[in-house]
């Protein structure tokens, strides 16, 4: 009798698999390693170059004149303030959210998990622009008690970075807090501890590595982050080294790129001391976590207690997450900027101005989208074939790659802008291709930045496989592009797709790289929304904007719905 084994090899030879198509020779993997050095690894070098570089000759002329200035400090120091606060509030709200979803008996807990992410899937410049409106001279809290908080302050930067990126902190702790065992927190209370004390000394030890992991992720992003402080900051006069490099970059001065590259590493620098700081919170962490998620409440309130607190929570999520957005779109039906929210004075203008007579709007639309669904197919298919040769477990040069490849989203938005600049003006000395100042470099930073997204997405999709199931279609002599159509595919949708749509968002909504890439012609979403902004079209940048996040969340509960349907499709095969 022949075994099925036996006959496997020779069915793949006569129809080799597409899986075989990550298994070639390892030449093939070396030349891909290259190709990702090249894209990935290199600009940053040539960043790192040019800092030390002076007429061609190695210096430190550049490092010297920068450290001298005392502009250069006030933004280092403004952005250790603005970045230190921002992520603070991050921290505290992120982890106290986490720490109710996940203990805590609450009714309508998927609605407010859907509110708490709300901030960080709106771009940030767009929630400035709402939580202007709501705090403005014209808004309902000036209306209602005649005085409302000035945002354009070192407070109002710090408060809009730990707004916007507190869901982060939520993200990474919620599952961390749901696997500690809460037979620790059991034996705790045996031994007399309050409940207090079980927080303070088991619980929040226990969860630290997500804590660490959400802290690190907003520290970096409220580093990165350029929208908040350029609509905050530049009007007050209030310089972080992001907004401070993108005006050394808009001087066209005879060393302004020099100077930014000097700039980035400071910036670069602090990134990687948070990311220290993070190493050694983990270092200190001496405590592991489960692998199964505990779901079930595991306090119980009273039910005045309980509503109190819901009520609270809504009110919280309501002022944050919607009602801002509600001032913003009442404002683009104003007229002109000051005027009352008045029958007499509301009209649909500004959306026609912005959508119908402003061509730049237009073509940052178009710009953005084919952009956006380019960015989305490049990272898709070569984002997951890396993403399979890392699940494969095909060497170290596979591992190289993920590495590499995680470097350009690790940096600064403003650092890595700059990278795609001095990278691609000459990418081989005596070659120009024209790529700077066109669209085309947004689609090589995109892709640049923005990979690794989806090689994360489609690397945990693919966690959630059992290898038995490629290994017993091989053995059935399914071909590769069956076995992937018909097995692996729709098993693996939800998860590719989810990665394909945060890099569709991510590019759609791009404003921190493309502020320094964009030229004439290749406006994006963002630049004319910022533009409108800096002009004092404030009526305009927010009918734009109120359009845009209608269209996000549409997109949004579109992908929900598909997605539930997808999966009952694939049960129901089951």
């Amino acid at each position: 009798m022949i075994s099925p084994q036996s006959v496997a090899p020779e069915r793949r030879r006569e129809a080799p698999s597409f899986s075989s198509f990550f298994g070639m020779k390892k030449w093939l993997m070396v030349l891909g390693l290259l190709l990702v050095v090249f894209m990935f690894v290199v600009p940053v070098f040539r960043l790192l170059l040019l800092s030390v570089l002076d007429n061609g000759t190695w210096s430190s002329a550049h490092y010297e004149s920068i450290w001298k200035e005392a502009a250069t400090w006030t933004a280092v120091r403004n952005t250790l303030y603005t970045t230190a606060g921002s992520t603070i509030l991050s921290l505290v709200l992120g982890v106290s959210m986490a720490w109710i979803m996940a203990y805590v008996h609450l009714r309508g807990k998927r609605w407010m998990q859907l509110f708490i992410f709300l901030p960080f899937i709106i771009p940030s410049y767009i929630t400035t622009l709402a939580w202007i409106q709501f705090l403005g001279k014209s808004g309902p809290v000036f209306s209602l008690f005649g005085w409302a908080p000035n945002l354009y302050s070192m407070g109002g930067i710090i408060f809009l970075l730990g707004m916007s990126h507190y869901p982060l902190v939520y993200l990474f702790t919620v599952d961390v807090f749901r696997k500690i065992p809460r037979e620790l927190e059991d034996a705790a209370r045996t031994s007399g501890a309050g409940r207090k004390h079980v927080l303070l000394k088991v619980v929040l030890p226990l969860a630290l590595p997500g804590i660490a992991g959400g802290g690190l992720l907003a520290f970096l992003t409220n580093l990165d982050n350029f929208g908040i402080p350029a609509f905050l900051g530049i009007p007050a006069n209030i310089r972080v080294l992001s907004t401070y490099i993108y005006e050394q970059i808009a001087g066209f001065g005879p060393s302004s790129f020099a100077r930014a590259a000097v700039l980035s590493v400071l910036l670069g620098a602090i990134a990687l001391a948070g990311t220290f700081l993070q190493w050694l919170l983990l270092k200190k962490s001496r405590v592991t976590e489960t692998v199964v998620r505990d779901t079930n409440p595991r306090i119980y309130l009273a039910s005045r207690p309980q509503q109190l607190l819901e009520a609270g929570i809504w009110l919280f999520l309501g002022v944050t997450s919607l009602v801002p957005f509600l001032a913003m779109g009442a404002l683009s039906l104003i007229k002109a900027y000051g005027l009352p929210f008045r029958p007499e004075n509301l009209s649909l203008e500004n959306y026609y101005y912005v959508f119908l007579e402003d061509a730049k709007t237009g073509s940052a639309l178009w710009n953005s989208v084919w952009l956006a669904v380019f960015t989305m197919g490049i990272c898709l298919v070569a984002g997951t074939a890396l993403a399979y040769l890392r699940y494969r477990g095909d060497g170290f040069l596979a591992k190289w790659m993920e590495l590499f490849v995680t470097v350009p989203y690790a940096l600064p938005g403003t650092v890595l802008a700059l990278c795609m600049i001095f990278a691609w003006m000459q990418p081989i000395p005596g070659w120009n291709p024209g790529l700077y100042g066109s669209v085309w470099i947004l689609l090589i930073a995109y892709v640049t930045r923005f990979f690794v997204l989806q090689v994360r997405g489609s690397y945990t999709a693919l966690l959630q496989v059992d290898p038995s199931m490629e290994e017993a279609a091989k053995v059935s002599g399914a071909h590769g592009w069956v076995k992937w159509r018909r097995i692996l595919l729709p098993l693996l949708f939800p998860g590719l797709a989810g990665g394909a749509l945060l890099v569709f968002l991510m590019v759609l909504t791009e404003l921190t790289v493309s502020s320094l890439l964009w030229s004439t012609g290749s406006e994006t979403i963002g630049v004319v929304i910022f533009n409108y902004e800096q002009a004092g079209y404030t009526t305009y940048s927010t009918a734009f904007a109120s359009v845009l996040v209608l269209a996000i969340l549409t997109g949004g509960l579109l992908f929900t719905a598909l997605s539930r349907q997808w999966e009952r499709k694939v049960m129901k095969k089951r």
